[in-house]
């Protein structure tokens, strides 16, 4: 797949540029452009003090044990807290002197530039890399945005083959956690690094809330990277009190999954080819997607498109009676 770095870099949840290419859609939009869960955690009322005062060592500690516990980490050792995912994704090349790296695509745009930023030399591949020439592998699992779910045994195999040079195995979980399956349980070893978002599994993207599962060492030099309070007191609050709720966790898995069937038989209706997903997003091909893309965007309803693949769209999943709705009346068969 080559060196190349992609053209242009296009994100879910950009309503300003969907109002730029749609001036007279009707308000609200219905934003389905994003993998985030429509349903949001009912987060309990904050004391004021989680937002008059900085959090403190034992507030960071508190949701370090929570994390680890909820993602089967050793310790609150092993995880480092940080303002979303994304800045994880941003700050781990940075600790790193110049690599080889190797990022499984099609993926999120974001890995690749951002070792490529940090001054990597960045190859994009098609499999899990079991050769020796690359000292990082980026690994999104469940993939965004064909859902591909890298088998353990392959993500063991490459991360034994990094450890032994210094190497490094990134894997992005951000998907996971309302999967059936997935490498969760799998132990990848101190050379590794997992890669979990709080936001998209509570629908409280808005706090900014991610988790870096690894070695103490690494751990260590992640939240020595992001600085002082880099997790803000609401945020915690709100991890301490959704990342214990097993119960509402397995709810929410099993609504969502419902949707998401649900919306592959309103795709498929519509014209469309299931091409993959996960509960949280479904991803079609469309003969005419390009088209279908402006009729969902003349009618206020922003998805996910992929300028390199015009026929390829990907739907996340209404909040509601009334959304639901309205998408349908759009994919019906014209």
């Amino acid at each position: 797949m080559g060196e190349r770095a992609p053209p242009g870099t296009f994100h879910g949840g950009d309503l300003d540029a969907a109002r730029n290419l749609f001036p007279n859609a009707p308000e609200p939009w219905l934003d389905l452009s994003t993998g985030i869960n429509p349903v949001p955690y009912p987060l309990p009322t904050f004391e004021a003090s989680a937002f008059q005062r900085l959090p403190s060592a034992f507030d960071l500690l508190a949701l370090k044990r929570a994390a680890a516990t909820a993602y089967g980490a050793p310790g609150p050792e092993h995880v480092a807290a940080a303002p979303g995912s994304q800045i994880l994704i941003e700050t781990l090349p940075r600790l790193r002197s110049a690599s080889r790296v190797a990022v499984v695509e099609p993926t999120y745009a974001e890995h690749a530039m951002a070792w490529r930023r940090a001054g990597h030399a960045v190859e994009t591949v098609a499999e899990v890399p079991t050769a020796e020439r690359f000292d990082v592998v980026v690994v999104v699992s469940p993939n965004n945005p064909d859902g591909r779910i890298h088998a353990a045994d392959v993500l063991v195999r490459s991360a034994s083959t990094l450890a032994a040079k210094g190497g490094l195995l990134v894997v992005d979980e951000a998907f996971a956690d309302l999967e059936d399956e997935g490498t969760a349980g799998a132990e990848f070893g101190p050379s590794a690094v997992r890669l979990r978002s709080f936001g998209k599994t509570y629908g409280l993207a808005g706090l900014r809330l991610g988790f870096a599962l690894t070695e103490p060492a690494l751990a260590r030099r992640i939240e020595a990277a992001l600085g002082p309070w880099a997790v803000s007191g609401p945020a915690i609050a709100a991890g301490l009190a959704a990342l214990p709720d097993t119960a509402w966790l397995g709810e929410a898995a099993a609504a969502r999954a419902r949707d998401a069937a649900r919306l592959d038989r309103m795709i498929l209706r519509g014209g469309g080819r299931i091409v993959g997903g996960t509960v949280l997003f479904r991803t079609a091909t469309f003969a005419d997607g390009p088209s279908l893309f402006r009729r969902l965007g003349e009618a206020g309803i922003y998805v996910r498109r992929f300028p390199e693949r015009p026929a390829q769209l990907r739907f996340g999943l209404p909040p509601d009676k009334a959304t639901w709705c309205r998408l349908s009346r759009v994919l019906k068969p014209v």
